[in-house]
């Protein structure tokens, strides 16, 4: 597979950006916003989609961290 080019990448981002709008203003409710997602994985290679979704968790989980603080399990070990 060749590497997308400026507007296959633009298109790709396009859609990426209107899903996770989507799933930001319906509180993560994939079912609201299946069509957003069944025109990101269309338009962008499966890779990328991979690597995308594991990167909104990511930021969520860093969002929420950041907001809330962390605290390890009880049963965590003390380093």
């Amino acid at each position: 597979m060749s590497a997308p080019n400026s507007k296959q990448r633009q298109a790709c981002w396009g859609a990426r950006d209107e899903l996770w709008k989507c799933l930001d203003l319906n509180q993560d409710n994939a079912t609201t916003c299946e069509k957003y997602r069944k025109e990101f994985e269309a338009s962008c290679p499966a890779q990328w989609v991979k690597y995308f979704n594991k990167r909104r968790d990511f930021l969520k989980y860093k969002e929420k961290i950041e907001k809330d603080g962390f605290e390890p399990a009880k049963e965590a070990p003390k380093l």
